[in-house]
């Protein structure tokens, strides 16, 4: 499999992360509808019960980032650390979107 670019893994990593809160909520949503939940109050929950698990896919998985980690601070290969941390930050970003457009949508207070 070809490595892709920078550029185009950081975008995907925001992307990917928005994709799995807003799409893990929604269904969720209408699978809560279907079994007489109140839909709006599980989307809700589920897009903060998603944002680590949206993180962790747009990284590509843990060990990948940990390998990345490792060669960056054992090697002093400090580009690849700091591009690392950078597509965990853009994933960051993705999983937030996702439940700010959620929190948005049911009109739920985002607690801390």
């Amino acid at each position: 499999m070809k490595e892709i670019g920078f550029f185009p893994a950081f975008i995907e990593s925001y992307f990917i992360a928005l994709g799995v809160v807003l799409g893990g909520s929604l269904i969720g949503g209408i699978a809560s509808f279907l079994t007489g939940q109140p839909p709006l109050t599980t989307v809700y929950r589920l897009s903060s019960a998603l944002r680590i698990w949206a993180i962790v896919s747009a990284i590509g998985g843990t060990f990948d980032a940990v390998y990345t980690f490792e060669r960056g601070i054992f090697n002093a290969d400090t580009k690849d650390l700091v591009k690392q941390l950078l597509i965990i930050l853009s994933a960051l970003g993705g999983a937030q979107t996702g439940a700010l457009i959620i929190n948005w949508l049911t009109q739920e207070h985002i607690s801390s």
